[in-house]
This record gives C-alpha cells, sequence and structure tokens, in this order.
C-alpha cells in the first residue's frame, strides 16, 4: 500500500519534467500500438469463404514473364558477324568493306599488340577477378595509368572496366543534388545516365550554339542573385564531348573555356572519339584547338575506339583522379580490366608515341571521305571535315520517323549485300533526353585507300538510286 503513493509521486515528477510535445508524442505512439494488436489483428483475422476464394483465383490473369514484342521491332533483326572485325569483315557471309565499327587507327588488325595481349593471358590468366581497391589490380594497371598521365600530360589517370562506366560513374562522383550542370542536349548516352546519376538540376543548351549556352549561363547569374545563401552552395559544370557521336561535330572548346572562366563553372569533356584522332600526336581536342590543359578540369575517354581495346580512363589533377578512387562507382564496384586488354592498350599507346604520323593519315582520310561523301545524290552528310565519324540522313527528310529508318535499315542491308558494311544508327528512343534523327553512321578507318572510299560511295550511291 505504501507503494502505490510512491508511485504516483514518481508519476507526477515525471509529468512535470517532461516537455509537452513529449508526451503528446507518446501517447500518440502508444495508442498506435493498441490500433495495430488490435483493429489490424482483427482485420488480418477476416477470412473468405471457399466460394469467394475459388471465384478470386478464376479470375486472376497472372501477368506475362516477357511483355509481348513487336515482331518488327530492329533488335530482332540482327546481323552475323563471321570473322575477325578489321578493315574488312564478314557481315551474313558478305565479305564487306567495314564503315561500321570504331577502329580508327586500324590497330585492331596490328600483329604486335595482338602478340603482348597473348603473352599477358600467359603471365596473368584471363581476367583479374576482383575490384580494383580489393584484389584486382595488377602492375599493368598501374603502368597504364602512369603511362596514360604522362601521355595526356596530367598529373595522374585512373582506368576503368568499361569506357561507358567511366563516362556515367565520373560525373555523378562530383556533381550531387542541389548542383546545377550545363550540357549539349546532343551528348550520347553514357553522359545523359551519367547527369540523371548525379541527380543535379540539368540544363540542355542547343546542340553547339555558344549563344543559347550563355543564355542558361545568364539566367543561372540571375538566380544566384536573388537567392545568394543558394548559391554560395551550388556548385556548376559544363559538360561537353570532343567529338559528338551523335552529330559527328567538333565542340567549340575555345569558347567554352572562354564561357567556363567568365561564369566559373568546372569543365569535363568526354574525349572518347576526339582521343587518338585529333592533334598532330593523337592527344585530342586541347591539342587540335591548342588550349591549356589547365583549363579543362577533367577529361574523360573510352578506349574502345582509337585505341582498339576495352575500358576507359580519366585523367586530371591529383585531388581530382584520388576522389574517383573513392567516389566513381564504375571503378570501386566492377571487376578490373582483365590484364589482356590493359595491355592491348599499353602497346597501343606504344605505337601512338613511335608512329605519330598515324594521325595526320587518318585526318587525311576523314578529308578524303568527307569530299567524296558529301556528293551522294540523296543523302546529306554530316559531321566535321576531321571527324572519324559522320552521318548520312535522308536528303528529303519524311514525316514519320520510324518510315525514315526502315528506310536506312533497307540501305544497310542492301549495301551489305554489296560489299560494303555500313549501318543506321540506333537509339533507346524511350530513354533518350531529346529527339535524335536517325542516321547511317559512317565510320572512317586509317586503312582506307581512294579506291576503298570511291567503291564504297559508288555502292551506297547505286543502293539509296534504288530504295528512296
Amino acid at each position: 500500500m505504501v507503494a502505490i503513493p510512491y508511485l504516483f509521486n514518481e508519476i507526477e515528477l515525471i509529468f512535470q519534467n517532461t516537455p509537452l510535445f513529449v508526451i503528446v508524442l507518446e501517447a500518440f505512439l502508444l495508442l498506435s500500438v493498441i490500433w495495430l494488436l488490435l483493429v489490424k489483428r482483427n482485420g488480418r483475422d477476416k477470412r473468405y469463404s471457399k466460394e469467394k476464394e475459388e471465384e478470386i483465383i478464376s479470375k486472376y490473369q497472372p501477368e506475362p514473364l516477357v511483355a509481348e514484342t513487336d515482331p518488327s521491332h530492329p533488335l530482332l533483326k540482327t546481323r552475323l558477324v563471321q570473322s575477325k572485325v578489321g578493315k574488312r569483315v564478314v557481315v551474313d557471309g558478305h565479305d564487306c568493306l567495314n564503315l561500321a565499327t570504331h577502329n580508327y587507327l586500324g590497330l585492331l588488325e596490328d600483329e604486335k599488340i595482338l602478340d603482348d595481349a597473348c603473352k599477358a593471358i600467359k603471365k596473368y590468366g584471363v581476367g583479374s577477378c576482383g575490384p580494383r581497391g580489393f584484389y584486382g589490380t595488377m602492375d599493368v594497371h598501374l603502368d597504364l595509368e602512369d603511362r596514360l598521365a604522362k601521355f595526356m600530360g596530367m598529373e595522374e589517370a585512373v582506368v576503368y572496366s568499361y569506357g561507358f562506366s567511366t563516362i556515367a560513374s565520373a560525373i555523378p562522383a562530383y556533381s550531387k543534388r542541389g548542383d546545377v550542370i550545363f550540357a549539349d542536349e546532343k551528348v550520347n548516352f553514357s553522359i545523359q545516365k551519367g547527369l540523371d546519376a548525379s541527380r543535379s538540376t540539368i540544363y540542355y543548351y542547343k546542340h553547339n550554339d555558344m549563344t543559347d549556352l550563355e543564355r542558361l549561363l545568364i539566367e543561372q547569374q540571375r538566380r544566384d542573385v536573388k537567392n545568394p545563401k543558394k548559391a554560395a552552395k551550388t556548385r556548376r559544370f559544363l559538360v561537353a564531348e570532343g567529338i559528338y557521336m551523335n552529330t559527328g561535330e567538333i565542340c567549340p572548346l575555345p569558347t567554352l573555356v572562354a564561357l567556363r572562366a567568365k561564369y566559373k563553372l568546372r569543365l569535363f569533356l568526354d574525349e572518347s572519339i576526339s582521343f587518338g584522332t585529333l592533334g598532330k600526336t593523337g592527344h585530342g581536342l586541347t591539342e587540335h584547338f591548342n588550349v591549356d590543359l589547365i583549363e579543362v578540369d577533367l577529361i574523360m575517354a573510352g578506349m574502345e575506339n582509337s585505341l582498339a581495346t576495352i575500358g576507359g580512363f580519366c585523367v586530371g589533377s591529383h585531388f581530382i583522379v584520388e576522389h574517383q578512387r573513392l567516389s566513381g562507382l564504375g571503378y570501386c564496384f566492377s571487376a578490373s580490366l582483365p590484364p589482356l586488354l590493359t595491355q592491348a592498350a599499353i602497346s597501343a599507346l606504344d605505337r601512338f608515341e613511335s608512329q605519330p604520323k598515324m594521325f595526320t593519315e587518318l585526318q587525311v582520310i576523314s578529308g578524303k571521305v568527307q569530299e567524296v561523301f558529301g556528293k551522294l545524290s540523296k543523302l546529306k552528310l554530316h559531321g566535321s571535315e576531321l571527324s572519324p565519324v559522320k552521318h548520312l540522313y535522308i536528303a528529303e527528310q519524311r514525316e514519320n520517323a520510324d518510315m525514315e529508318r526502315e528506310l536506312l535499315t533497307e540501305i544497310a542491308n542492301k549495301c551489305i549485300t554489296r560489299g560494303v558494311a555500313v549501318i543506321e544508327s540506333r537509339y533507346l528512343e524511350n530513354l533518350e533526353k531529346h529527339t535524335i534523327r536517325h542516321s547511317i553512321r559512317i565510320t572512317v578507318n586509317r586503312l582506307l585507300t581512294d579506291n576503298d572510299i570511291n567503291h564504297a560511295f559508288d555502292v551506297i550511291e547505286s543502293v539509296t538510286n534504288e530504295v528512296l
């Protein structure tokens, strides 16, 4: 009996020393528990009758594991490659001149690179068996990073195992929610995925239109003036491609650099196509325009084009690179680049340094293709003269994009049967940020001769006159 008054005294002290909102919250939690225990349990105890259960089961229609696919879907119409991919390739049994794959310097056919890769298999085995940060780093990975940094004249380099993930991982490693990114509307799909992953605010400017870009930058300046506290915490990035995969055009880097300095932006440049193709020694867009490397905060590139291997790399300052080793998801969580492909990249860099004339040769061939293919009567050529990637569009644009794609597919198929391998460009239309017009994408190979170019022109011209 003595304990009861004591208990009431304790409760009274608790109420006196406890804030009202805490008491209300605890009461709410107590009522919630009671509701869950009583009301919810009573709801779960309800059972359907046997007849009702059978009625529900009879009406149930499960969704198919695989949705119905349109039988005319372009991905169902595959082509079979039956040979090593080089200057020539066998497609569906037809021996073709290859204008379809991104082997700009022809290094896929270099026997020394192939021999070095085979020796790497004997030394290291086929795979690296793990991510770089765990047990996937081997001496060839460190050698390649050192070579790339020295070749590009930067402090450090980081190597990824897949070109797509290089770009898609590098952007969100730095730009986060609350930051602002300005990007060209024609950037490739890997950049688009990197922009999505960053969760930043994205502003797209018209393709290679520096006036439109500056308009967006001025608008951002006005927003910053209205909210200076937010502006002080907001980082601003500018993302562009050296040569745009979707158009074959070179970006105006000097103007981008000027705008970067004027509006205090960080500049990220994807040089997947321009690396190994532009400049006297293949250093890319900065060498082509004679722009100091310090003006570009991060250079990203896939190694699947000029280097004729797999993977990608980023080069920059020590701080930039080391940050990616901890924040680049494609670096942290992917198995490292197989040693044989790493060695192939090192051997390709040896070719870059020992035979710099190959870059001039490629640029000359690109110019010849530009001149000859510009004479096509029913296809219109787009792309910069020095670009190894060019696009052929139907001169008289159709109103229906699907019809245009079907015509281009028919042209590509007929060209293959006549010995010239070309392909229509493919896009994930439901996922692309901006509509991209369908085209036939032409890739230039350094090993092409004048006869090869003229033969390809004659075949494409003949086929287009039949189809269009």
